[in-house]
């Protein structure tokens, strides 16, 4: 009993001589209350800076959730495959209309949306634009209604600037994520088949639910309507892209006035700037043209498939540079449907001008 009493003295000594060679005080009766906490500095102006945009923005940006009438209440899918579909939107105006993508609503009958006040309203779809992939919403009772968001501008973006955006995603509201404008004019694909030209990129995190959210600058300006991500996973990796809000600033307006918005066009289809750039050619490459379009009846020819010979291409429209796609739908988009404009054509070494005239492709 003594040998076993005097081993387990040694150990314990042992265990203090170390604890006091590395200056460490140990004493049963140490305070457990709660530690001081420390009072930090100033927040940096920057963090300041992004705190007020969200406080600011914030209550303008609702959660919008679509439905079909047969589909089950509880299911949720952002991209409205299962007849449920969830998305953000944004406050436009004063009254009551809010814009978000149209393939969060477009499969939905019964659309509801949620303020950051946690009210939630019905609303209503008067206007949708599947080749801009916008739609537009009308509150149909709400308590109160949060302000617009305010307007910027896309033609002033420079690529490396700020960009803020504010969503739900994953279904989880009231999300900020920043980042950079990466790169501008881009080019993406709609469910209609056509393409929105001068797309805004950015690496700011965009996620499943954050569709027809709003992307903002740093000055909690609205410059783009978050649309859409490339990812192999389907959640971010670095690379989403905003309806620009030029465009987005005159679709709304037609969509709120006459439920739906012309989209002007020649009737042509174009190959894609890599193509024209391993060719070695500057303008737009004709592909084809849309059958008793106004390009196919004014003799434009598109890409010979069994030679492999090009056809046209535009290197000018109404005196100016055409250089890609959206230099050419720009002014087509600014001329509008019922005009016409002159464009220059080059097929081989020969070179042509001619007017033709705008329709509106969305009625054929």
């Amino acid at each position: 009993m003594n040998r076993r009493f005097m081993l387990f003295a040694a150990i314990v000594a042992g265990v203090l001589v170390a604890l006091t060679a590395s200056n460490i005080r140990y004493s049963p009766w140490t305070n457990t209350v709660a530690r001081t906490v420390d009072q930090r500095g100033p927040l940096a102006d920057a963090e300041r800076a992004n705190i007020e945009l969200f406080e600011r923005v914030s209550p303008s940006v609702v959660q919008v959730a679509a439905r079909s009438a047969a589909a089950n209440p509880l299911a949720e899918d952002e991209g409205g495959g299962a007849g449920a579909a969830s998305g953000t939107g944004f406050v436009w105006d004063n009254d009551g209309h809010v814009v978000t993508n149209n393939h969060v609503v477009q499969n939905g009958s019964e659309v509801a949306v949620r303020f950051a006040s946690g009210e939630v309203a019905q609303a209503e779809i008067i206007g949708a634009a599947p080749n801009y992939d916008l739609a537009v919403l009308r509150i149909r009772s709400a308590r109160k209604m949060p302000p617009p968001v305010a307007l910027g501008s896309s033609s002033e973006l420079k690529v490396g600037q700020s960009a803020f955006a504010i969503g739900n995603p994953f279904g989880l509201d009231q999300s900020l994520t920043s980042g950079i404008i990466s790169a501008l004019k881009r080019r993406l694909p709609t469910s209609s088949g056509r393409e929105i030209t001068n797309v805004i990129q950015t690496d700011t995190a965009i996620n499943p639910g954050n569709s027809g959210g709003p992307l903002l600058d740093s000055a909690g300006r609205l410059i783009g309507v978050n649309t859409a991500i490339i990812s192999p996973s389907g959640s971010s990796a670095g690379i989403g892209f905003a309806v620009p809000v030029d465009i987005v600033n005159r679709v709304v307006p037609e969509l709120i006035k006459n439920g739906r918005v012309p989209t002007p066009g020649i009737g042509i289809i174009a190959a894609s700037e890599a193509v024209a750039t391993r060719l070695g050619v500057e303008g737009v490459i004709i592909v084809r043209t849309a059958p008793g379009s106004p390009a196919e009846r004014a003799g434009i020819r598109g890409v010979d498939f069994n030679s492999g010979a090009l056809g046209d291409v535009i290197v000018q429209v109404d005196g100016k540079p055409v250089h890609r796609l959206s230099d050419l739908t720009d002014q087509i988009e600014l001329v509008g449907a019922g005009k016409s404009i002159r464009i220059g054509l080059k097929r081989g070494s020969q070179a042509r001008d001619i007017t033709i005239d705008i329709v509106d492709i969305s009625r054929s």
